[in-house]
């Protein structure tokens, strides 16, 4: 897997590129009310911006990343971004969070891509994974379920509005 690739049975986890498709499609997900009402709002900086923000996530620290999640199809569309980044203000703990386009919800792919980067930060010695939903956020609350992910309770440890928190811990290691 080149460049920080992903596959998983269903989805290539890329980065994102400044490509026109690539800031056509970011500006669609993150310009949509339906899902930067979960996100506290849209982006406070342009496509191009973000996609420059997301490279130096994995630039400072190579266990990290911001990936484009796209459906393993023909032709291939993003679904949306994944993502495993340090969480603001904390103690060294790391997030995975997903943001996915209306029309590639209630599929899985939220699921097998946050799979992926968790089973990822695993395997570069992450001993523990956290991710933080807006209240009221069903489909990602399910999502941190179907992952396994013990609930921590409502926090506003991080971003400084109450969400809800949950860990997951990386599996022991077996000799």
């Amino acid at each position: 897997m080149a460049d920080g690739e992903l596959l998983t049975p269903r989805l290539r986890l890329r980065a994102w590129t400044t490509r026109r498709d690539d800031l056509a499609r970011l500006t669609d997900i993150y310009g949509r009310p339906e899902v930067t009402r979960w996100l506290g709002g849209s982006p406070s900086v342009g496509p191009v911006e973000l996609v420059a923000r997301w490279a130096e996530v994995s630039r400072a620290d190579p266990r990290f990343g911001c990936w484009a999640v796209e459906v393993r199809a023909d032709p291939p569309v993003v679904a949306g971004t994944v993502l495993l980044k340090p969480l603001p203000d904390g103690v060294g703990e790391v997030e995975v969070g997903w943001h996915l386009h209306p029309e590639c919800w209630g599929r899985g792919y939220a699921t097998e891509a946050a799979r992926a980067v968790v089973e990822r930060a695993f395997g570069a010695g992450l001993p523990e994974v956290y991710a933080v939903v807006r209240p009221g956020n069903e489909p990602s609350l399910a999502v941190c379920r179907r992952l396994g992910m013990a609930p921590l309770g409502r926090m506003r440890r991080w971003y400084d509005v109450e969400l809800e928190a949950f860990r997951l811990m990386a599996p022991p290691v077996v000799d």
